[in-house]
């Protein structure tokens, strides 16, 4: 029961983040809130990972966990700027579809995934498409397929970030592997910073919602991890999957993004099928 609770809280707090980035996303710059989050993030983080089981990171581990900063870097601003253009029931389940291609990813390592994981990822397929097909409104600026594009990008780059984590840490230190990459992160963003100069002035003054999502992404990962050493622990990764559904229904409810019934029952199918594949052990947030 209390990992349930524990993925439930994970769900809540992840689905918080990314209705954050709806509602701050279109009138800031993408890599500045990013840096603030992750740095914000990581200020939280330390104290809990100092305690990690450090230990167990050798140099393949270390590695690991740093390649996943990079790709997390790519998923999070595909994120962003998904989110920036909207509509939330078009980009989030997109977006949370990652575990579909984690089937693909641990199929390729010799982990072929049972008719259950390969249902859920047709069921996913079949939610999106129809999602997609019915979304002719929403996206500003008619930038329909440009949302579409920045959540595939979303999508693949969580899946990445998700498989190279897990690996970093079938040794133990899941708190450590998270910290490096959200370290490796930080500093590549940085490096994006100095090579394209966006304007940061703009940005900084939302530095109270950079550090509520920073809050809310770590806050959920402590949850699921967490978790992990509960009984039944496979429950927190199943109810976390849904982050995404509470994303839709925060924007529903305060964004006035208005749902037909096409689309309601296009998201509860991608999320249906992303909690099949929870239940095969390939759930989780980015």
């Amino acid at each position: 029961m209390e990992a349930l609770f524990l993925g439930l809280l994970a769900a809540l707090l992840w689905g918080l983040h990314d209705f954050t980035v709806r509602v701050v996303g279109g009138r800031v710059e993408p890599l500045v809130l990013l840096l603030g989050v992750l740095l914000s993030g990581a200020v939280v983080l330390a104290p809990v990972a100092a305690g990690g089981d450090w230990v167990a990171l050798d140099a393949r581990a270390w590695g690991l966990a740093v390649l996943a900063g990079v790709t997390y870097t790519g998923a999070a601003y595909g994120l962003y700027r998904a989110f920036g253009i909207g509509p939330v029931y078009l980009v989030a389940p997109i977006c949370g579809a990652f575990p579909m291609i984690s089937v693909a990813l641990e199929g390729a390592r010799g982990n072929p995934a049972g008719m259950v994981a390969w249902v859920g990822a047709l069921v996913v397929l079949g939610g999106i498409a129809l999602v997609a097909r019915s979304s002719e409104e929403g996206a500003a600026g008619g930038g329909r397929a440009e949302a579409i594009g920045w959540a595939v990008l979303a999508c693949l780059g969580f899946s990445f970030t998700f498989a190279l984590s897990q690996w970093a840490s079938e040794g133990g230190g899941h708190l450590p592997v998270a910290l490096v990459a959200r370290v490796s992160a930080a500093a590549l963003v940085v490096v994006l910073i100095a090579v394209f100069r966006p304007e940061v002035a703009p940005t900084l003054r939302a530095w109270k919602p950079m550090l509520l999502m920073g809050l809310l992404d770590v806050g959920a990962l402590t949850s699921v991890t967490l978790a992990g050493g509960m009984r039944n622990a496979e429950y927190a990764s199943v109810a976390a999957s849904i982050f995404g559904m509470v994303t839709i229904l925060l924007a529903w409810r305060f964004l006035g993004e208005r749902l037909g019934p096409v689309q309601w029952l296009g998201c509860g199918l991608v999320f249906a099928g992303i909690v099949a594949l929870g239940l095969t052990g390939h759930g989780g947030h980015g």
